[in-house]
């Protein structure tokens, strides 16, 4: 079907979110069009805000209002332990489990050579700086048990080890081709107290 230009661009722009299809995508526009448009002005003014003050914490690369996110800031936090994860959504997820009370570093994806994604991409350089500050008694690596997140996995187990940092990884309570961001929280817990060096 030929839509309107503009609607054809929406139609498209909420393609871009994971997850959503042609299908999904063109019954969201035309309900934002029809039926929700107080709704779609609150969405659009709140993404433009988002996009304006959200930016990546300076220590963590978790997301932020300011220079440092509300963990990194939090003086409650164990500064020993550091847990290596693939995105904010791993955060978060990992945070309600209930069962971690370190800081966090968030690599933005995970290793992939055929997608153009090296260690410069996955911020390796702020890493190992914060692994040459000292203090530092553990790196759990979080990241996904995919072939991709098991890649990275051990190329950060290698750069913890080349310091005398302890590496684990978190046990595989976490489904295998799953992502942590979907797991539930007393999984999530099993597999961050059942985690092993590597």
């Amino acid at each position: 079907m030929n839509y309107p230009p503009r609607l054809a661009e929406l139609i498209e722009a909420l393609r871009a979110l994971p997850g959503v299809g042609p299908k999904s995508a063109q019954r969201m526009a035309f309900h934002l069009l029809q039926e929700g448009q107080s709704a779609a002005r609150t969405l659009a003014r709140s993404l433009e805000a988002a996009l304006a003050a959200v930016q990546p914490c300076q220590r963590c690369r978790m997301l932020a209002e300011s220079d440092l996110c509300a963990i990194c800031a939090s003086p409650q936090r164990d500064l020993g332990l550091l847990c290596v994860v693939e995105s904010p959504a791993d955060v978060v997820a990992v945070e309600l489990s209930g069962s971690y009370r370190g800081r966090y570093f968030v690599l933005m994806g995970h290793l992939s050579p055929l997608d153009g994604v090296g260690p410069e991409e996955l911020g390796v350089r702020q890493l190992e700086a914060i692994l040459d500050e000292g203090g530092l008694r553990e790196m759990i690596l979080a990241t996904n048990p995919t072939v991709e997140g098991e890649a990275t996995a051990h190329f950060l187990a290698e750069l913890a080890a080349r310091r005398a940092v302890r590496a684990s990884r978190i046990a595989h309570g976490v489904p295998i081709g799953g992502e942590i961001e979907y797991v539930d929280g007393g999984t999530l817990a099993r597999a961050l107290s059942g985690r092993q060096d590597i």
